[in-house]
């Protein structure tokens, strides 16, 4: 109790900003709308707190001492955040937040596009998951969104809808320095060429593979196929989007020869956020995706 005793009123933080800045009790008495014995008392009362004389009075004015400068600092300081309190409040209320998911592998591009896209209008809440996974948060409304790449796939539940992002393909990543894919119809004959889908083509994907003459190499993520080609001098097939957005000075995209189109969609329960559905275009356009299905 005694500790809240100790804590100054927002009159008495005022009274030392007007006096600080008027020099004068009586000035400041008036344009606070007090009497001059009620602001005399009042900061009395403050310096009987604080333990020390803030304003040296005198028949020229008042004046702060040292102890009193450190309070109009700290009087400008506390004002300046409580001023600010309803309008940050106002803003809270009427910024929406917008629950977005996505899979891992395609996370690290598409997230941060997709922040700089919607901006301010909403804040963006991102979540990494599983596409299972996420149909069902989307469907129990726990997410508002999730970009999807097995939307085309699957059997969605009745009140989810798939809207197409845009489409992908499927392309050999070189990194610098490594042997690229043969030419011919055996183009990855005694190569490990690791891959990653953004969908469930992966057993698809892993037969084309084996048909060129490579032996395939599951990964779990894009992201994850590149670094093991790089470290091992070996091949990724993966989306071009991870590859084009994970490139270095010197890497290659190369045509695949596994000839299988990656969908993106974005799911939600019926019509998408207006903010989101105006974001997709771009989006798509900062993945390099194609927006007529193939």
């Amino acid at each position: 109790m005694d500790a809240l005793v100790q804590v100054p009123d927002v009159e008495d933080l005022t009274l030392v900003l007007t006096l600080q800045r008027t020099q004068s009790l009586g000035a400041a008495a008036r344009e606070l709308l007090i009497s001059q014995p009620a602001a005399s008392q009042r900061l009395s009362r403050l310096e009987r707190r604080c333990g020390t004389v803030l304003f040296a009075r005198s028949p020229l004015g008042t004046t702060a001492t040292p102890a009193g400068l450190e309070m109009v600092r700290q009087a400008e300081h506390i004002l300046g955040h409580l001023h600010g309190v309803f309008a940050a409040v106002r803003s809270s209320a009427a910024a929406r937040t917008l629950r977005v998911g996505t899979f891992a592998g395609i996370s690290g591009y598409a997230f941060p596009a997709l922040d700089e896209l919607v901006g301010d209008a909403v804040r963006l809440s991102t979540v990494v998951h599983h596409g299972g996974e996420m149909i069902e948060l989307v469907s129990e409304g726990s997410m508002d969104a999730a970009l999807i790449g097995i939307a085309e796939q699957v059997q969605l539940p009745p009140h989810v809808v798939a809207h197409r992002l845009g489409t992908d393909e499927l392309v050999a990543f070189v990194a610098s320095g490594v042997q690229p894919p043969r030419r011919g119809n055996l183009p990855f004959l005694d190569r490990v060429v690791t891959y990653a889908p953004y969908d469930n083509s992966g057993p698809l994907i892993a037969e084309r593979i084996a048909a060129l003459g490579g032996t395939p190499r599951h990964a779990a993520t894009a992201p994850v196929a590149l670094e093991i080609s790089r470290r091992r001098d070996g091949i990724a097939i993966v989306p071009s989007s991870a590859a084009r957005m994970s490139g270095r000075p010197g890497d290659r995209v190369m045509a695949s020869r596994v000839d299988l189109p990656v969908r993106l969609s974005v799911i939600a329960r019926g019509e998408l956020d207006p903010v989101l559905a105006a974001a997709l275009p771009a989006l798509a356009r900062a993945l390099g995706l194609r927006r007529r299905p193939s």
